[in-house]
Formats: structure tokens, C-alpha cells, sequence
């Protein structure tokens, strides 16, 4: 239950209003109700009482929404999700999702928790109270995610426990320690005890066989990291719940559609997980990921079930995610189905939102950052690489994925020293740790940026958020961290040692204070002057960003080196 809500009673008055003795509060009349039960459209009329469906059927009302057979939803769950990759506080990503039709979502908060730990979670929580949207969180499994890098906060077993029964805490948040919980790990199966009875949440890219039965086996009950239909297929045939990740750079949909049919479908999610600010206000949010669920050939009355009653039923929100009889009264008044129009938004029987008209109110804004900064001196000799061989592990990126690829090349050397290399595409990378002043940096190259010149550079930098950047020439990439640091967290690119264009992120380095519209336009202009540079990424800061995450495959950079995931070992940047 949201904070603030009002649990219906059965008592008589509820009785007689759901059986029809006494006027509702509100008629939602001439609908074309989206039965996900049944997989049906119905023509009906729907009352709501105090805030809850009480059915389809004829009813007295004191007030009337005459819906002219335009389609009516359960309102949209994103039930996986990172508030923190939209980089926007919870009030102003309400106004950036409601009048897409998402009205509830379960947000894992571990982006803020490797910055902040408890003090970062209970913030989100708080800036979500008041707010017209239901936000459920899982607690982050894992910060820090690996022992291979430096994060703000460790997150163990009793710092969890400490929140576990909150009541905005559904269970326990994407296992990305998968080879530590398969290995028996003793710390992480601790974790997975303390909830043993809640619902735990998976994150296991490629796993399969008897590990990823013994991963099932531990009570992760879902995975939103299929990239491949064999893969999928399996775990959902072992139990899995499929979440499909429809995001700003992980793109699963179009790889993984050919798994939904009638017989699978209820045990599919459609996700956004990363979704940064000019998608949601270009694209959308689930709205868009059904819009393309349904011109892959997807029936739309099934990719709003992989919205609504799935996620409703996998997390145990048992009054949400359907309209009918006791279901909390959050809707969506659709005008087509292909694509989904949206034209209005009820949230607990309420129009918060109306096409033409907005919304709100929208609870009360947050005006101050939190967190600090804490990027010790640089030096041009910090980021020098010393040539130690004629072979040399580079990251490669792949296109539409948050995987990269291990390859191997010869370094070009200058002064016995290893440099971009903007004609094969292979540049500098750096990741410099920013919560303790260490001064600790690991070093690297990539491949897949097309960066001619200059350099860009990141505080949000997936899991433990240190410093990431990225360039051709080392006094810009040096200016690139420092600019960072002044900011006390943002975006920044950078040419022939200036700041060309930035985007401050006060709220732990990772989120903005400022509403949507105003936050796409500043992010798409450090985007379009990163393009200038030669990027070749359609979102270079969200490309930058999975980087430095030692959990997904193959070769990742973090604070203490270079990082082999599949042998999950820090490993030299030249071949032995």
C-alpha cells in the first residue's frame, strides 16, 4: 500500500455500492474496458467507489466520465527500472510518465545506493511521497556490485534488513552477483535468506544450464538481461518471469518478440530499465515499448497484460494491475490501440491527467542536490600509459547492447607511451574513483566511439558511478574529469582543453533538479556537441556509462583496472 492510501473495508456501504444499492462515486461510461483476465474488449460501463473499480455494470453515480467508446486500460507498471538512469527526481518523472500512462512503477534504487547507501535510498523514498504515482522499491543486492571496484557505500545483509519491511519495499533488487550466489557465496546467500519469503529479482546475462538452475533454485524468480531467444526460452521453461528490456541503449524487444505467444505471454514484462530524458519525452515510456510490442505483431490486449496483470501478479500487488471488482481505480483512457493513444489518467479513481488540458497537483519539488564530490588531483602523468607490448586488450561496443566485445590489437605507441588511435576507432578510457579522493584511476582503450577529437566525461558510470571518460587527446580528457569535479557531478564534453558543453547532476552525480523539457534539451545539447566531436553513438553518455560495470560481458574498466567478467579477475591491459 502507498503511503497515504486508504485500504477499502468490506463493510456494508462498500457492499451496497459494489452490488448497486447506493450511487458510486464516479461512472466510467461507454468503454471499451481492455479485460486482461480474459484477453477481451468489452463495451460496458465501470463504477468506482472510494477510489477502487467496483465493476462492470449499471450504476446510479454522483459524477459522470463519458468515455465515448474510447478504450480503457489498467494503468501502466514498468516493473523493472532505474529512476536514476532518467536522471530525473520522482516528482518530475511522475510528470514526465503519467500522461504516457504509467501509473505505477518498481524502481531499483542501486545507482543512488553505491553513491549514498541508506542515506541515498531513503531520499528517493521520500521525494516519491506525495507524488501521483505508485512507487515500489526493491533493495539493491549488490552494492558494491563486484569486489573489482570502489563504490560510495557497502550495502550487507543487516543494512539491508534495516528497510526490509518497509512498506514501499517489495523484496530484493536484481542479483547481479550471480557467479558469487552459484559459488556459494556466504555473504550474498545471506542476502537471499533474509528474503526468502519476498519476491528477488534476477540478473544473470548468459547464464544457463545447471548454474542457472542453481541460481533459480536460490528463489530469483526473474531476468531482464536476454539478449538472445535461446537464451529467454530456457529460463522462462525453468521458471523465470522474462522481463524484456525495452531502454534507451539496451534494446531487446525486436531479439527476443518471437518468445511472446498466447501460451507464454503471461509470464512476460515489458520494461524500460534504462531510459534516459530525450527518450521519455520523444518517445515515451511503456507506451512506446507497447507501440512497438504491437507493430512487431503483437497483440495489443497482450502487450498491455505484459504491463499491468503480469507485474501486478509476479510482485504480489494484488489490487493493481486489472479493472475489476476491489482493484485500485489507476486506468488509462486510450483513443486507438495501434499505436496506444493516450488521452486520459486516472489514479485512484481521480483524472489527474487529461490530453489538452495536463495535470497534477504533483506533489512538492525538490530544490536542493545531495551527496559530494571527492576527485583527488590529476596529473598529465596520471593517465599515461606505458607501451609493455605489441598486443593489447581493447573494449569493443556493441551496437544496441550494454555487452561489449574483448578483441585484441597492436597499440599505437608514441615516446613509448600507448595514445588514441582516432583512425582505427580506438581510444583512451579512464575511470577515476570519486568518493573518497583516492586518486585511484584504471586506464584502458575502446573501440566503437568515432571520437576524432576531444574528450567527454561522466559521473554516472554504472554500478559504483566513478568518473568515466573518454577522448583522443589527455589534456582533454584531464579537463574533461576536472570539469566533472567542479560540477560536483554531470556530464561534460570537452575541446582543445575548454568546456564546450555540460549538464550538472546535483543529486548524487547522477540526477537533475530541473522538470523534463528542460533536462532533454540540456542533455541533448551535450549530446549533439559529442556528436560534433565525431560520436558516432545515438547516446554516447548512456554508452559511456555501462562501461565501467564489471557484471556484464566481456571486458569492462572500473577504478582498479581492467576487468575480464567472464573470469571475473582484474586483468593486465597487455597479453602476457
Amino acid at each position: 500500500m502507498a503511503r497515504g492510501e486508504v485500504t477499502v473495508k468490506p463493510d456494508k456501504t462498500w457492499v451496497e455500492a459494489a452490488a448497486g444499492r447506493r450511487p458510486v462515486d464516479l461512472l466510467l461510461k461507454d468503454t471499451r474496458l481492455i479485460n486482461v483476465f480474459s484477453g477481451s474488449i468489452q463495451r460496458v460501463d465501470i463504477g468506482v467507489h472510494r477510489g477502487r473499480f467496483v465493476g462492470p455494470g449499471q450504476y446510479r453515480a454522483r459524477k459522470v466520465l463519458r468515455l465515448d467508446g474510447m478504450y480503457l486500460a489498467p494503468g501502466f507498471i514498468d516493473g523493472h527500472c532505474h529512476l536514476e538512469s532518467t536522471m530525473l527526481t520522482p516528482r518530475e518523472f511522475a510528470r514526465a510518465v503519467i500522461p504516457r500512462g504509467t501509473t505505477a512503477v518498481v524502481a531499483d534504487p542501486h545507482e543512488i545506493a553505491n553513491v549514498l547507501g541508506l542515506e541515498g535510498i531513503r531520499y528517493l523514498a521520500a521525494a516519491s511521497r506525495g507524488v501521483p504515482l505508485r512507487f515500489h522499491f526493491m533493495l539493491p543486492s549488490c552494492v558494491p556490485a563486484t569486489h573489482l571496484e570502489t563504490s560510495g557505500a557497502s550495502m550487507a545483509a543487516p543494512e539491508l534488513g534495516l528497510l526490509a519491511r518497509e512498506e514501499w519495499v517489495l523484496g530484493l533488487g536484481e542479483m547481479m552477483n550471480f557467479p558469487g550466489l552459484i559459488a556459494g557465496d556466504p555473504s550474498v546467500l545471506e542476502k537471499v535468506r533474509l528474503f526468502r519469503d519476498r519476491v528477488m529479482d534476477g540478473h544473470a546475462p548468459g547464464l544457463m544450464g545447471q548454474g542457472l538452475n542453481a541460481y533459480i533454485s536460490c528463489g530469483i524468480r526473474s531476468d531482464h538481461e536476454c539478449t538472445g531467444l535461446k537464451e529467454a526460452r530456457e529460463k522462462l521453461q525453468r521458471g523465470m518471469w522474462i522481463m524484456i528490456r525495452e531502454g534507451s541503449t539496451a534494446r531487446n524487444l525486436e531479439d527476443l518478440i518471437a518468445l511472446v505467444d498466447e501460451r507464454t505471454a503471461r509470464r512476460c514484462l515489458l520494461v524500460t530499465d534504462d531510459r534516459g530524458p530525450e527518450d521519455l519525452l520523444e518517445r515515451g515510456h511503456l507506451d512506446a515499448a507497447i507501440a512497438k510490442a504491437v507493430a512487431l505483431g503483437v497483440d495489443p490486449v497482450l502487450a498491455i497484460q505484459m504491463v499491468t496483470l503480469n507485474p501486478s501478479e509476479y510482485f504480489g500487488l494484488r489490487d493493481l494491475g486489472a479493472i475489476g471488482p476491489g482493484y485500485r481505480a489507476d486506468a488509462v483512457v486510450l483513443s486507438r490501440l495501434r499505436p496506444p493513444r493516450v488521452e486520459m489518467v486516472l489514479f485512484s479513481g481521480r483524472l489527474i491527467w487529461q490530453k489538452g488540458r495536463g495535470g497534477g497537483p504533483w506533489g512538492k519539488p525538490v530544490t536542493e542536490g545531495i551527496g559530494s564530490f571527492a576527485v583527488a588531483g590529476l596529473t598529465p602523468a596520471s593517465l599515461r600509459v606505458e607501451a609493455r607490448g605489441d598486443r593489447m586488450r581493447i573494449m569493443e561496443l556493441v551496437p544496441g547492447q550494454i555487452l561489449t566485445k574483448q578483441c585484441r590489437l597492436r597499440p599505437k605507441v608514441r615516446d613509448g607511451t600507448v595514445i588514441s588511435d582516432p583512425s582505427r576507432d580506438v581510444l583512451k578510457l579512464a575511470v577515476v574513483e570519486r568518493h573518497r579522493g583516492s586518486g585511484r584511476i584504471g586506464l584502458g582503450f575502446v573501440r566503437g566511439f568515432g571520437l576524432k577529437r576531444g574528450a567527454l566525461a561522466s559521473s554516472v558510470a554504472h554500478d559504483s558511478h566513478n568518473v568515466v571518460a573518454v577522448g583522443v587527446e589527455d589534456k582533454d580528457i584531464l579537463e574533461a574529469i576536472e570539469a566533472i569535479g567542479r560540477l560536483q557531478g554531470g556530464l561534460v564534453v570537452v575541446e582543445n582543453g575548454r568546456v564546450k558543453e555540460q549538464l550538472p547532476l546535483p543529486v548524487a552525480g547522477l540526477m537533475s533538479l530541473w522538470p523534463l523539457r528542460r533536462l532533454a534539451e540540456r542533455h541533448r545539447r551535450v549530446r549533439q556537441a559529442a556528436m560534433e566531436l565525431g560520436c558516432t553513438l545515438e547516446d554516447p553518455f548512456m554508452g559511456l556509462s555501462f562501461l565501467a560495470l564489471p557484471v556484464i560481458p566481456e571486458l569492462k574498466l572500473t577504478d582498479m583496472g581492467l576487468v575480464d567478467v567472464g573470469e571475473f579477475r582484474i586483468v593486465d591491459l597487455f597479453d602476457s
